[in-house]
């Protein structure tokens, strides 16, 4: 009788775990915007942020459920201080934060990207640089914590291959996603990578603040 209680008990216990589970799954299924809303912002934002960017070397594209702007480093970044936008940078990145400033419902992803070439910690931390750059603008135009994300992904996700220097200028680069304030903390478990503990990188990064970088980027 004893053993047969024991069994009755565990078997309520497995059933409430699965039932919270569903739970869970269900909370978070909940707080996905339904695709038509997407779409309606999508519309909304585009035609606004292709005129944001209209005139500069900025590149504008939508992928699914999101939109993108993207600054290529050549001509976005100060060859001698390579972390540093440049001044013709500062208008198209303002006018799409101005764009974001009052709607609480957008979020920002920043994602700073290098080529494949010379140190990897260097990259990856130059990469992150970058984007904490160009998310300096956005904390001007008072966007807080919870719709700015920013990442350095060094050359984890190229969108060209970097056997020619016409390849590895696609790759650096520093990439505004634009999305709901629903989807962003989904968007950054998609790109975060485990942090390196690389005791060297407070040196390199000195290294490349003064410009002594090698042109690997």
């Amino acid at each position: 009788m004893r053993a047969n209680k024991i069994f009755a008990f565990t078997c309520c216990l497995l059933i409430a775990g699965c039932a919270g589970s569903e739970k869970k799954e269900v909370a978070k299924a909940a707080v996905m915007p339904p695709p038509q809303v997407t779409r309606a912002w999508l519309d909304e934002y585009e035609p606004r942020l292709r005129e944001a960017v209209k005139g500069s070397h900025f590149e504008f594209e939508r992928r699914e459920n999101l939109l993108v702007v993207t600054a290529p480093v050549q001509g976005s970044f100060n060859p001698d201080r390579p972390h540093m936008l440049l001044p013709v940078s500062l208008g198209p990145i303002t006018r799409v934060a101005k764009l974001l400033e009052a709607d609480e419902d957008v979020a920002v992803v920043v994602l700073g990207h290098a080529d494949s070439s010379g140190d990897a910690s260097r990259n990856r931390e130059l990469s992150d640089l970058r984007a904490r750059a160009v998310t300096s603008i956005f904390r001007l135009s008072g966007l807080k914590q919870n719709r700015l994300q920013v990442l350095g992904l060094g050359s984890d996700a190229p969108r060209a291959a970097n056997d020619s220097a016409a390849g590895r200028a696609l790759n650096r680069r520093v990439e505004i996603l634009l999305t709901s304030r629903d989807t962003m903390h989904g968007l950054i478990a998609k790109y975060s990578r485990p942090a390196k503990a690389d005791p060297a990188a407070g040196p390199k990064v000195a290294a490349v603040d003064q410009g002594k970088s090698s042109k690997s980027e």
